[in-house]
């Protein structure tokens, strides 16, 4: 995968599956009594777990000249958010709905403040537009905030937390796919 096109066109629609993979997985299983219903809520939401880390890895040669130390440390909190989502999703096959609940709010607080750093590199390095990076470091500290908040008894704080990073997310997939990085992206040759 060598130009940032093809980049770009890939991490917007690995976003857009990931959204759907664990909405539609999560909704599933959460809701699904023991079987079949709730192994394939599961399978989904193990599925988003290997999007979001494929997301990190797939960005890494994009933003490492931009921001190296950002670029490995962005891949670091998308595989702890897939293996923390992982985990809680396997534990439904346990009936522990808690773990899940906990892994969940711990990986999106980790994905909030890796995302945190990719936004600042997004706004130095002008891959996208800086509303973009702006609108997509604002989402991402209240999502983190509201993990934090959640984790800590505010019932909801999640929830209302994940609209303006969500929104962030999907146009940021829908830009990726139509539009790609800007001018100044380069892969680097060792990814």
């Amino acid at each position: 995968m060598g130009n940032t096109r093809t980049i770009a066109r890939t991490v917007g629609t690995l976003m857009l599956a990931a959204f759907v993979l664990y909405f539609i997985g999560s909704s599933i299983a959460t809701t699904a009594s023991p079987g079949g219903l709730l192994t394939a809520g599961v399978v989904l939401m193990v599925l988003n777990s290997v999007a979001v880390v494929t997301i990190g890895a797939v960005l890494l040669p994009v933003l490492r000249p931009h921001a190296p130390v950002i670029a490995a440390t962005y891949l670091a909190t998308r595989i702890f958010e897939g293996g923390i989502l992982a985990v809680g999703a396997v534990a439904l096959l346990a009936g522990m709905g808690g773990t899940n609940f906990l892994a969940y709010n711990i990986a999106m607080a980790g994905l909030g403040v890796g995302s945190l750093l990719f936004c600042i590199a997004l706004y130095r390095s002008r891959l996208v537009p800086r509303f973009l990076a702006v609108w997509g470091f604002i989402g991402y500290a209240l999502f983190a905030g509201g993990c934090v908040l959640e984790l800590a008894g505010v019932v909801g704080a999640s929830l209302v937390s994940t609209v303006p990073g969500g929104l962030f997310e999907l146009f940021f997939a829908i830009w990726l796919i139509v539009r790609g990085f800007g001018t100044t992206a380069a892969v680097t040759a060792r990814a």
